[in-house]
């Protein structure tokens, strides 16, 4: 195991030691495709660190190991995020992101992006279950929508929740299409070309069931001043 300032090489991962200080939040570990062993040893080294980690599409095996050593250490299994969030700070302060699904299948990739918002600082409201199947459920929380600084949208099908949120708030809308849908859906496919050729403005789109890279650029343009 070799260390300088910026990187920890453990062989079969490069530790970025520097991305707080460049970004704001210690690297964040995607832990699909990683053993067990591996995303436990990374995680081990960053929680040791820092007050707060996240651990991305990760197995309760993970937490299981590091809940022996890490007694603050946290499982989500709707999110399948493990995590570290001792220091609670609201840096942003009353700055409110909201997090809206188009419809319950969508909340585990919300709850991926309201749990990244929330350890990185942010207050955040679940909005949930508002698709324009039924659009009364959204309007009338329209004045709740309004109070966010961002709003995150989460939609699965043809993804058109984006575009009707787009039109009601004076502030960014990240949306994120989800995998959930038939056929034709082709796993969120259909609902990120729907979020990319949306009309309306001050939308930006994240990946397929990107729950992460929402949060993460939610608490971003929620830090700006």
């Amino acid at each position: 195991m070799e260390e300088n300032k910026d990187t920890l090489d453990l062989g079969f991962a490069k530790l970025d030691l520097q991305r707080q200080e460049r970004c704001g939040f210690p690297e964040v570990v995607y832990c699909a495709g990683k053993t067990t062993d591996q995303s436990v040893r990374i995680l081990e080294i960053l929680m040791e660190k820092y007050d707060n980690v996240i651990g991305t599409r990760a197995s309760k095996d993970i937490f299981d190991i590091l809940s022996a050593k890490f007694p603050a250490v946290q499982y989500d299994e709707l999110a399948k995020m493990v995590y570290q969030h001792k220091d609670k700070t609201l840096i942003n302060g009353d700055r409110l992101i909201s997090v809206i699904t188009a419809g319950t299948s969508d909340i585990p990739v919300a709850e991926e992006a309201a749990l990244t918002a929330e350890i990185m600082g942010n207050q955040v409201e679940r909005i949930y279950d508002v698709g324009v199947a039924g659009i009364h459920r959204l309007l009338a929380r329209v004045d709740d929508i309004r109070k966010a600084n961002v709003n995150i949208v989460v939609a699965g099908m043809e993804g058109a929740l984006a575009s009707v949120v787009g039109g009601l708030v004076d502030k960014p809308v990240i949306a994120v299409p989800t995998s959930i849908g038939y056929g034709a859906n082709f796993h969120g496919l259909s609902a990120l070309l729907a979020m990319l050729n949306s009309c309306a403005a001050g939308i930006s789109v994240v990946n397929i069931d990107n729950g992460f890279g929402a949060g993460r650029l939610a608490d971003t343009m929620n830090s700006l001043r």
